[in-house]
């Protein structure tokens, strides 16, 4: 009876898990199907399957998006923002998780403080030091403080990896004569490494999809500081009543962060597994 009982539960598990997946991917199947309609094709039926594959709506999306130049800059702005973040959170996580600072616990509320605090507060002074600075239009400039907005979430989750490590570890690598350098380029960090990913993802994610911070400081009007997601979102105008290509231009920008988290989904998860186990 006991057995019967768990394969039971197995089998409702997998059902649920169909049925999320289900609902997860069938609006992005949805917009893949209505991009190579017309728009009429789309307001008649978004359900049914196209007459025909337009594919000139994906060349249409592509240049009067400004993808092109959209992509080189989303690639800028994420690379960055994820550098600054690996390279800064880990260092944090590794100083608070062992606890090698008197202020510990006050850098920790500190941080817990910042996750709550709207980024809205801060743009009117930001902007203020940006012009000041000519960095308006600087995509490298905006990534850093992209990277500063997600830092918080970095350093919490950066911190709980350097938790599970033992501290024999460290201590053996410091008695072999390793510097702070070596043990963290060497020992902790090759350790963490499923730790760097995950946050890689989640803040790659964030900084690809970023539109209030981007669309302020990059000027989104300006094609040579366009970013992926404001040259979709200029469509709008030019294309607000053809939905095949408003779908097809979807698409194109969803395409690469697909593809990335097919890619990077197994370290994802593992991440998180061996991440949540301790706090």
């Amino acid at each position: 009876m006991r057995g019967r009982m768990k394969h039971v539960a197995v089998i409702v598990g997998h059902v649920l898990l169909v049925a999320f997946a289900a609902t997860a991917l069938f609006p992005l199947l949805l917009v893949l199907i209505n991009s190579f309609k017309t728009s009429s094709e789309v307001t008649a039926n978004p359900l049914a399957p196209p007459t025909e594959l337009r594919l000139d709506n994906f060349a249409e999306a592509w240049n009067y998006g400004h993808f092109a130049q959209g992509f080189v800059n989303s690639f800028i702005l994420t690379f960055t923002t994820v550098v600054v973040v690996l390279v800064c959170s880990s260092l944090a996580g590794y100083v608070l998780a062992g606890k090698k600072i008197r202020v510990w616990p006050a850098v920790m509320i500190y941080f817990m403080v910042a996750m709550t605090v709207p980024i809205q507060l801060f743009l009117f002074p930001l902007y203020y030091v940006f012009a000041q600075l000519q960095l308006l239009g600087n995509v490298v400039a905006v990534g850093v403080v992209i990277a500063a907005i997600n830092m918080p979430l970095s350093v919490f989750l950066m911190r709980t990896f350097f938790l599970k490590i033992p501290k024999s570890v460290e201590e053996a690598a410091l008695v072999d004569g390793a510097n702070t350098f070596q043990l963290l380029r060497s020992v902790m960090l090759p350790v963490v490494s499923p730790g760097l990913i995950t946050v890689a993802t989640i803040v790659g994610l964030m900084a690809w999809n970023e539109f209030l911070i981007t669309s302020t400081f990059l000027q989104g009007g300006e094609e040579s500081s366009i970013t992926a997601t404001l040259g979709y979102l200029s469509m709008n105008g030019t294309f607000s009543t053809d939905q095949g290509v408003m779908m097809a231009g979807a698409v194109i920008l969803v395409a690469p962060i697909m593809v990335v988290f097919i890619l990077l989904q197994r370290h994802f998860v593992d991440g998180f597994v061996s991440g949540s186990v301790k706090g």
